[in-house]
């Protein structure tokens, strides 16, 4: 069977998803439902097509030829682009039955059929990115991504923030845009095609081949979030709609590690200060993403700076990947690699699952404001169980699937202790990141959660079938592969074997799945057997509100907010993180009420884009002057600048021998 064919048979799908839902009217639902069940189907043919691809079925090709070689199409699905295929249609798929009920056409009549239609060219863009062999179709693919995350981040165009996010989200894309251009202008200066294929050993000098890299690493960067790339993406993720923030989160971001494994195939050569680059860079990434997350008291802007550290470890697997190829190491090879691969997966996984939380959160309550929340686990039992598996895979901790391929890394990290044993420090990055990432989160899950509600709680309800059963599947995800990780592993060895053009030693003799298996049961068996008698055999007979200390008559105010709650962590840390605090000022016998609160803003966003950018457009404003409305002075502008023209046309000798 043809899968190139199935793939782009979804492909289709979701472009049409958008105009099928705009058939209807308004202010009803009707065609929404329509429009999501067109989307399904298209996402079931990619992942099926994806998934055979994967298990070892042949690789499909397919290439419309043109009179000019910038115009002709060339496609191939293969064991890479079948890998991050999966997410795409899974995650696609999910979050187009979530907006059924998170976002109601009769509810949002002015904004619903545009979302639709958008997120549709979203996801068909993404699909399209990972089947191009064509630097020009690559470019065009990337472009509909962009201008689609654009217009669905400016989904509620009636408010400040979101054009505000969306603008610098513009900006950033297109900066990076800029940098992919160049890079594949250089690419086809060097091997006269525009067709992306591994440049000749020899060919091309290692200087060069450094520039071609950092092109990619800062183009591609922009849109993965890596450090200090970041800023456009927590006010962007913050401010999109829920499901969409999942699906920028969980699979866009995805798109740039993506982009960069796919020039480094380009690449004959690959020195080891590429891969301990990268590894640093994805350190970094990391422990900042995470510092930064437990600053914030927007419960979506927490989970957006948790992106930017989990392509941190995205990032570290993939560094040691390319480490291990320069020092000739196989076994870092496929651990890293297989880390890295993994983790994309996972993390689209548990972070998709956190966003839907999210959305279902302030869907339940109308606020994503953490400080203001709290005991919602008594109103939405099915939210708070899911938000807390995502949590505690996102931690890491097993029998859940961020833990197989965090360990993943570890192991490879582990491995290069006896060669270049100053590497080993970055496993002890890695561990502090996973504390503190457990500790973020335990504010999120105790402020959002557990203890009374506070007064926007009060009103909370359950979200219905359309919002928990994505997030089911999601959680059901989640587990499954953290309890049997052997179900991956011939798509994560073909994935990677791809990747690297060789053959690479069995994964399931470097990583012991069987007994993450037997550990994963039997965590899974105790926690069970302590709930079950928890709730009916040692139960004691007497309910009360939250423990306040002893108070008699304790309301919400004695509890722990947020900023409270972080504070300790947050002032051990000192200058790590910057914010401002906002104490109660006591006074008089008889004080009034106050309010202790902290507020983190983003040192890369607030002290260096945006002075920048305020410089820049003060000195631009200074040829406004040109802008007269005068067709005079517009012509004259014409004529200079083909005089410029035709300075650097002809031989500048023999223009002024003409001249004069």
């Amino acid at each position: 069977m043809n899968w190139l064919a199935l793939v782009i048979l979804g492909v289709i799908a979701f472009v049409l998803s958008g105009p099928v839902g705009m058939l209807g009217r308004r202010s009803g639902n009707g065609w929404q439902w329509v429009s999501a069940g067109v989307a399904v189907a298209g996402g079931i043919c990619g992942l099926v097509a994806a998934f055979a691809v994967l298990l070892g079925s042949l690789s499909d090709t397919l290439t419309f030829r043109a009179a000019a070689p910038a115009l002709t199409v060339n496609l191939r699905v293969g064991p890479l682009s079948a890998f991050f295929l999966i997410p795409i249609f899974a995650i696609g798929s999910l979050s187009s039955i979530y907006g059924l009920g998170y976002w109601q056409q009769s509810r949002h009549p002015r904004s619903g059929r545009k979302l639709r239609f958008w997120y549709g060219l979203l996801i068909a863009g993404m699909a399209m990115l990972t089947l191009c062999q064509n630097s020009i179709d690559f470019l065009v693919a990337w472009e509909t991504m962009a201008l689609s995350t654009f217009f669905l981040i400016l989904t509620e165009d009636q408010k400040p923030a979101a054009r505000q996010a969306a603008w610098v989200y513009l900006v950033a894309t297109h900066l990076g845009t800029l940098l992919l251009v160049a890079l594949f202008a250089i690419l086809r200066v060097i091997s006269g095609s525009f067709l992306l294929r591994p440049l000749p050993p020899g060919q091309v000098g290692m200087g060069l081949q450094t520039v071609i890299l950092l092109l990619a690493t800062v183009g591609f960067g922009l849109k993965a979030g890596i450090v200090p790339l970041h800023f456009w993406l927590p006010e962007a993720h913050a401010n999109a709609p829920s499901h969409v923030s999942a699906t920028l989160s969980g699979v866009a971001l995805k798109m740039g590690i993506f982009g960069i494994l796919r020039v480094l195939t380009l690449l004959p050569a690959r020195p080891p200060a590429w891969g301990i680059s990268l590894l640093m860079l994805g350190a970094v990434s990391a422990f900042w993403g995470v510092l930064w997350a437990i600053a914030q008291h927007d419960l979506k802007k927490l989970l957006a700076y948790h992106s930017v550290e989990n392509i941190g470890i995205i990032l570290m697997g993939l560094g040691l990947a390319v480490l291990g190829e320069a020092e000739h190491q196989p076994i870092w090879i496929i651990l890293g690699m297989a880390g890295c691969l993994l983790h994309v997966w996972n993390h689209g996984l548990f972070k998709s699952l956190l966003f839907l939380s999210a959305g279902s959160v302030i869907l339940g309550t109308g606020t994503r404001d953490i400080d203001q929340l709290g005991g919602l686990a008594k109103s939405m039992k099915i939210t708070a169980a899911v938000f807390l598996l995502g949590a505690l895979a996102i931690c890491g901790l097993p029998p859940l699937n961020g833990f197989v391929s965090e360990f993943l890394i570890y192991l490879g990290l582990f491995h290069t202790m006896a060669r270049l044993p100053i590497l080993s420090l970055t496993a002890v990055i890695l561990a502090m990141v996973g504390a503190l990432a457990a500790a973020c989160f335990t504010k999120a899950y105790g402020s959002v959660f557990l203890g009374t509600a506070r007064r926007v709680s009060h009103r909370a309800h359950e979200s219905g079938p359309t919002l928990w059963i994505p997030m089911s599947l999601l959680a059901a995800g989640c587990v499954l592969i953290g309890m049997a990780p052997s179900l991956v592993l011939t798509p994560l060895m073909h994935a990677t074997a791809s990747w690297s053009g060789q053959p690479s030693p069995g994964l399931a003799s470097l990583v012991p799945v069987k007994t993450i298996s037997i550990l994963g049961v039997g965590l899974l068996a105790a926690f069970g057997a302590g709930w079950v008698g928890q709730r009916y055999i040692f139960r004691q007979g007497r309910n009360g509100i939250t423990w306040a200390c002893g108070y008699i008559a304790p309301s919400s105010r004695m509890q722990y907010t947020a900023s409270s709650l972080a504070q300790m962590l947050l002032r051990a840390l000192g200058p790590l993180v910057r914010q401002r605090r906002c104490e109660p000022q006591i006074s008089g016998v008889f004080a009034g009420p106050g309010q202790f609160e902290t507020q983190a803003s983003d040192p890369v966003l607030n002290d260096a884009v945006e002075p920048v950018w305020r410089r820049l457009r003060s000195m631009l404003a200074g040829g406004q002057g040109f802008q007269r409305g005068s067709i005079q002075n517009y012509i004259l502008y014409m004529l200079l600048t083909l005089l410029i023209l035709l300075a650097f046309t002809l031989p500048l000798a023999m223009l002024w021998k003409w001249l004069f």
